[in-house]
């Protein structure tokens, strides 16, 4: 069986495969090989609303599935300690790009090879974590889309909660530590809730284990929303952040529509669909020729604020007009 002339699953799940249009695709060669990384097995819905609109923006850019072009995800079997064997096993097969929204995968991979082309997806800080030399001028063999835009993204977010929860019990901001960007964001949220008069409680949550004792803290405290902030961590988990949003009526607002779709109140953040839509054009530069170090790193560009009225309805809320005409989005 040879890899580059069939679609295999390794390791993973495949996901698709485009060719690379026009002249290139008239000229023999191997098929080259883009493989998705990641720490853990797909989660529901993770093929359908991220890595299948990676495969999308290449298409939408001429490529035909299952001609010259294969992609794969391949992940660590939720063993950290694995990620090193699995990337080497990528460098050992010559792959052709690497993409990852993990950062985990992105600094093993940096240990590893200096080569390969590295596209990201949605990392809070490249710079910060020390991905990128700089937006600009990456400089390395890592580019990509970043998700953070601005801390005032998470001011935003907290005013919306505000609003639909005008009364005088204390609100709370549950978020992980591990997340990039996520201390400036916090510093912009509690400034926000001082210049609104609000008692914010801040609460942290660094693994799957301390998100229900959260939801109880909060509960004791009287708190009556929650701003969740936007991270990796919730993505993965927003289908139970939001179920147990709903079990301890509470209002909260998300960092993206994929929680809201899941049910939840209220989010506000960048397109996810857009963010990996968008990265299929850096995998087609690159395999153009195009290198990383040149490829200036995006921000993003799309931004939902998606309103669930069935939940604002089971929750007893009424959405103020003013914040319904906001809104990109109505889910009733």
């Amino acid at each position: 069986m040879k890899r580059r002339s069939l679609i295999s699953v390794v390791g993973g799940v495949t996901l698709a495969a485009a060719g690379i249009p026009g002249a290139l695709a008239q000229q023999p060669r191997r098929i080259p090989l883009v493989v998705d990384l990641g720490v853990n097995p797909l989660i529901p819905g993770e093929k359908e609303q991220a890595l299948d609109w990676l495969v999308k923006g290449l298409r939408d850019r001429g490529y035909v599935e299952g001609r010259d072009f294969v992609f794969e995800y391949r992940h660590a079997n939720g063993k950290p300690e694995q990620l090193a064997a699995l990337i080497e096993s990528q460098v050992r097969e010559k792959v052709d790009v690497i993409c990852s929204a993990t950062p985990d995968v992105l600094r093993a991979a940096m240990r590893i090879t200096r080569s390969v082309p590295i596209v990201f997806v949605g990392i809070g800080d490249p710079v910060g974590a020390g991905f990128v030399d700089s937006l600009a001028k990456p400089g390395r063999n890592l580019t990509g889309l970043a998700w953070h835009a601005s801390p005032e993204v998470g001011a935003k977010q907290f005013q919306l909660l505000r609003e639909v929860s005008p009364g005088s019990r204390p609100l709370a901001l549950l978020w992980n530590p591990e997340w990039e960007t996520s201390p400036e964001s916090v510093r912009a949220i509690q400034l926000a809730a001082k210049t609104l008069g609000v008692v914010l409680a801040s609460i942290e949550v660094h693994s799957p284990a301390d998100i229900e004792p959260a939801f109880d803290r909060m509960s004791r405290a009287g708190v009556q929303a929650v701003h969740v902030l936007g991270s990796g961590f919730a993505w993965i988990h927003r289908e139970r952040l939001a179920a147990l949003a709903a079990q301890y009526r509470l209002a909260a607002i998300y960092g993206t529509r994929d929680s809201v779709v899941s049910g939840g109140l209220m989010s506000y953040g960048p397109n996810v669909q857009d963010l990996f839509y968008r990265a299929g054009a850096y995998v087609d530069k690159i395999l153009r020729g195009a290198k990383p170090a040149d490829l200036p790193v995006e921000q993003p560009s799309k931004f939902d604020f998606v309103i669930n009225l069935k939940s604002a309805k089971a929750l007893g809320l009424t959405i103020p007009r003013p914040v319904l005409l906001q809104a990109t989005e109505v889910i009733e």
